[in-house]
Parts: structure tokens; C-alpha cells; sequence
């Protein structure tokens, strides 16, 4: 008795159509992954083979193992710079998100006149580049030669500088907040265009107030963008480099070669070619935004899902 083949003529078998889907798979997705090794991993591995040597004047490069690492932990310059940006996103990143939240609320309550024009004017600032923003926020701010000098001169006013010590790390928080209001409230109304309607009905129906419905509808509804938007905010703040090293140069008493850690970490790479602790910097840093942003993550997330 014949038996009957299991492979038809000139069609491939299961498992060969398997294996060409298989490799149809990687070879769409080969190129992210070839870029992804190259723009995100490599740097990082390289970073991390750079924190565990330290240059020397005779002989050259030496393996230190972690001692750079103890080296940055006991660095009071470093540590003054993360107090300073702790102490900029505790204050400028809850203004910058109540206010972003405030203009989403009011564009999404349809009794905004011209709500399509102002979404559009608060959202632009975002599309500046950050170096054309801080150049223009910091020519206004000259006491000298900008907005703040015009206005004592020509009213007799006394507006403080907003570029001496005390005054320059409310300024940078002002730029920043000019430039990610938008940014944010595109995200919380991009959320709140999502709410069911029939949520606003029932609402309607039992005679519920605009501001009842904001309370009880609209924020709960969108704590998942809260959160989102805090850990942008957050990996934002702790990546603080171009607002302070373009000002630098407008305000050289005020702010320092340390007054960042991202500038600290530049100041030791391309100024005191110290590339071992500037790499060490840069990961540490990248280890304590993790951290943070990983613990708001998941408070955020437990209270959204109460």
C-alpha cells in the first residue's frame, strides 16, 4: 500500500513557511535594532567603561574599579547641583503642570472664545528651540540692555535683575515653564478629549456644577497623563543643561561651572578634559532619575488605579 507524502510538490512545508515569516520579522525589524545598539547602548557601555579608569599623569590610563564612583558620591560640586535641580522641579514643575492643566480644562469646557487660535498660540512656544528661547528670555531679562532696563528707564522703576544669584534659578524656571506649558497641556487635553460623554450626561442630569464635573470626572479621568507628563517633567528637570549654559554667559556670577549636574559633567569633560568623572557624573545621574521617575511611576499609577 502507498503511502501518501506529507510534503505537496512545490509548496514549502509549515515549518519552512515558519522559518520565512520568522526571518521576514527580523529583517523588519534589523534596522531599529542596528540603531538602537548604536545611538542608545553603545554610549552607555562606552560611559560605563570610562566611569571604571581614571587618566593619569604617568602611565596613562589605570582601572579603578568603583573608585570614581566613590569619588562623585563624596563631590560637594556635584552634590550642589542636585540639590539645586531637586529644588527647581519640586517648585517649577507643579506650576508648570497646574497651569498646563488649567488651559487643557478651559479648552476642553467649549466656552473658551477662539479656543482653536489660543491651543495653538500656547502650544508654540514648544516649537522654539530652546536655544533661541533662552537667548531671547535672556536679553529680556538684562538689566542693562533688555526689557527689565528699558522699563526702570523709561517708568523710574527698580525691577530686580532677574540674572543676579537669587533670582536666576526662578528666571530659568520661567523659561522653561514658557516653553513645556504647551507641550503638557496638549497632552492633558489629548486625554480629556477621550472621557466618554455620557460620564458629562449623567453628570448633567443629576445637576452636577462645572466645577463638580472637573473634580469628580475630568482629573480622575486623566491621572494616567498626570503621571505621564510628572515623569517627563521630572527626566526634564534632572537633564537641565541648556537654559543654565546659555544664560552662563549673560550671568557669569550666578551661575557656576557646578550649578547643573549635566553642566558639571560638560565643565569636567571639555574644559578640565576629565572624561573618567564626567562619564561617572553622567551615569550616576542617570541612576537617580531613573530611581525618582520609577517611584513617581508607581505611586502615580496606584492612586490611578484606586
Amino acid at each position: 500500500m502507498a503511502t501518501v507524502p506529507l510534503v505537496v510538490a512545490g509548496r514549502p512545508s509549515r515549518a519552512a513557511r515558519a522559518v520565512r515569516r520568522h526571518r521576514a520579522g527580523w529583517s523588519f525589524v534589523a534596522p531599529f535594532l542596528v540603531a538602537f545598539a548604536l545611538v542608545f547602548v553603545a554610549p552607555i557601555v562606552y560611559a560605563l567603561w570610562l566611569s571604571l579608569f581614571r587618566e593619569q599623569l604617568i602611565g596613562g590610563n589605570h582601572f579603578v574599579g568603583l573608585q570614581n564612583f566613590a569619588d562623585v558620591l563624596k563631590d560637594h560640586q556635584f552634590w550642589s547641583g542636585v540639590r539645586r535641580v531637586a529644588l527647581f522641579l519640586v517648585v517649577q514643575v507643579p506650576i508648570m503642570l497646574f497651569l498646563a492643566l488649567l488651559m487643557a480644562l478651559a479648552i476642553d469646557s467649549a466656552r473658551l472664545y477662539g479656543s482653536s487660535f489660543f491651543r495653538i498660540a500656547v502650544f508654540m512656544p514648544y516649537a522654539v528651540p530652546a536655544v533661541v528661547a533662552t537667548l531671547m528670555w535672556g536679553f529680556m531679562y538684562g538689566d542693562r540692555f533688555g526689557l527689565v532696563g528699558s522699563i526702570n528707564d523709561h517708568l523710574g522703576t527698580a525691577i530686580p535683575d532677574p540674572l543676579k544669584p537669587g533670582l536666576i534659578l526662578a528666571s530659568i524656571g520661567n523659561i522653561v515653564t514658557w516653553e513645556f506649558v504647551g507641550y503638557n497641556m496638549l497632552i492633558f487635553y489629548s486625554a480629556l478629549r477621550v472621557i466618554p460623554r455620557e460620564l458629562y450626561e449623567a453628570a448633567a442630569i443629576d445637576g452636577a456644577s462645572e466645577l463638580r464635573v472637573v473634580t469628580a470626572i475630568k482629573v480622575p479621568a486623566i491621572r494616567g497623563a498626570l503621571v505621564v507628563a510628572t515623569i517627563f517633567s521630572i527626566i526634564g528637570s534632572f537633564q537641565l543643561f541648556n537654559e543654565p549654559s546659555i544664560l552662563r554667559g549673560l550671568a557669569p556670577n550666578a551661575i557656576t561651572t557646578d550649578y547643573t549636574p549635566n553642566l558639571y559633567a560638560y565643565s569636567l569633560s571639555f574644559s578640565g578634559q576629565q572624561y573618567n568623572q564626567s562619564a561617572t557624573v553622567a551615569i550616576v545621574m542617570g541612576v537617580v532619575t531613573m530611581v525618582v521617575a520609577y517611584v513617581v511611576q508607581l505611586r502615580g499609577l496606584r492612586e490611578a488605579n484606586r
